[in-house]
């Protein structure tokens, strides 16, 4: 009788809109991150890395191993760049990182 009243329960409950498995930068939006990624980064890393500034992300010996160190890189450049993007623009250029390079879950 216990099992049923806690399956009714369940049932009854209301289902959360929250994803079970939700990624580290889900709340950004990668078209925004990828305009200012164009606007603010790409030019610098290209001219490192000899006009293809993908491969500061791609490269063996990339410095990002993780979604939090994802997430200080992009913090660190902004600051030392000067760009003065607000948290929310880093989040935007993160997710867009994310997902076009490191596919951080």
């Amino acid at each position: 009788m216990k099992t049923l009243s806690l399956i009714a329960l369940l049932a009854a409950a209301p289902i959360l809109s929250v994803p079970a498995f939700a990624g580290p930068f889900d709340k950004g939006n990668i078209q925004e991150g990828k305009a200012t990624h164009e606007e603010k980064c790409n030019g610098c890393h290209a001219s490192k890395f000899n006009n293809n500034g993908s491969k500061i992300y791609t490269r063996a010996d990339r410095r990002v191993k993780t979604a939090s160190g994802l997430s200080q890189m992009v913090t660190t450049c902004n600051a030392m760049l000067g760009n003065n993007l607000f948290p929310e623009d880093e989040l935007h250029l993160a997710a867009y990182l994310n997902n076009q390079y490191y596919k951080f879950k």
